[in-house]
């Protein structure tokens, strides 16, 4: 039976979806990201549309505007897509105008919150690190083939490529691009490069592959004659792959979590230099582990490691 677990760690939230012992939906709330259905107050900046508010530095874009709204004037807004970091960091989060007000967060998943530390890593156990490689990588691969994921500013892209029969490989091929994307918690567009068919048989069943893992809501295209499909799904927050673009802050969360699961003790975290010079400006994350591992926390920096290669040295 699937169950949705989460885990507060240090800077960010991680929430997953457990199906038959393995991670069918992972999801990260970055740390002081307002999640997408909260209803705030913010200044209006600019009436527009598209309009422009502000709340504690963070501009919000409201494409429809606030009509019946001043320039200046606190209006409440309700939080639609949440800061993308990564491949377009200067992308606004996207809010609407709320003329009714009433201030509310939005509403917390029915998840069961799991302590940390642990002795047990249920999270681990089903695969978290294997999904953290996914992210990173970009590379899924599957019995007969690889999926290779690329974020770009207009689209996510998954290329299908392996040795079986094209027709064989075009039906796998979409049904494993549509577990990525709910695993990675993909949205927006998404773009599926299928091997070229001309069997419309296997374009259908590569179609029916995709409706049958995705959950709507969603839209798609019909796989085309060079085995391409377009789908668009709601895009509420970033997606792993989005997070792991801001590859420094997402191997130094990662690292965080593996040594707060190690025996308890001081520790010297030994990291890539991008990673410690993170850490070093983020004070209250290894404060966080401090208390985490009960004991004292240091940094040393290695230029050999590859930058998702940090570990913890007992002191």
């Amino acid at each position: 039976m699937a169950e949705w677990l989460t885990e507060r760690g240090v800077g960010e939230e991680r929430i997953a979806r457990i199906d038959n012992g393995c991670i069918a939906e992972a999801r990260i709330q970055l740390e002081g990201t307002e999640r997408a259905g909260t209803v705030r107050l913010a200044a209006l900046k600019s009436v527009g549309p598209p309009a422009i508010a502000i709340d504690q530095g963070q501009e919000y874009l409201l494409p429809k505007g606030a009509r019946g709204a001043t320039e200046g004037e606190i209006i409440s807004i309700e939080v639609a897509r949440e800061k993308i970091p990564g491949i377009e960091p200067w992308k606004r989060p996207l809010a609407r105008y709320v003329p009714e007000g009433g201030l509310h967060t939005a509403p917390p998943l029915d998840a069961e919150v799991l302590p940390i530390p642990s002795p047990i890593d249920r999270l681990e156990q089903a695969g978290w690190s294997d999904v953290l490689e996914e992210a990173r990588s970009g590379v899924i691969r599957f019995a007969g083939g690889e999926l290779r994921i690329s974020a770009t500013p207009a689209m996510t892209l998954i290329d299908v490529d392996g040795y079986l029969d094209p027709e064989e490989l075009a039906v796998r091929g979409a049904d494993e691009a549509a577990r990525a994307i709910r695993r990675l918690d993909i949205g927006g567009s998404v773009g599926i490069d299928l091997p070229s068919s001309g069997s419309k048989a296997a374009r259908h069943a590569a179609a029916a592959a995709i409706d049958k893992q995705l959950p709507q809501p969603f839209e798609r295209t019909a796989v085309n004659g060079f085995g391409f499909v377009q789908i668009v799904r709601p895009r509420n927050r970033a997606s792993l792959i989005e997070l792991a673009q801001d590859r420094a802050a997402f191997e130094a969360r990662a690292l965080l979590r593996r040594v707060a699961f190690e025996p308890p003790g001081p520790k010297r975290l030994v990291a890539h230099p991008a990673v410690i010079a993170l850490l070093e400006g983020r004070h209250e994350w290894t404060q966080a582990l401090c208390h985490q591992v009960g004991g004292a926390v240091s940094l040393r920096a290695e230029p050999a490691l590859p930058m998702s290669a940090g570990y913890a040295e007992s002191r």
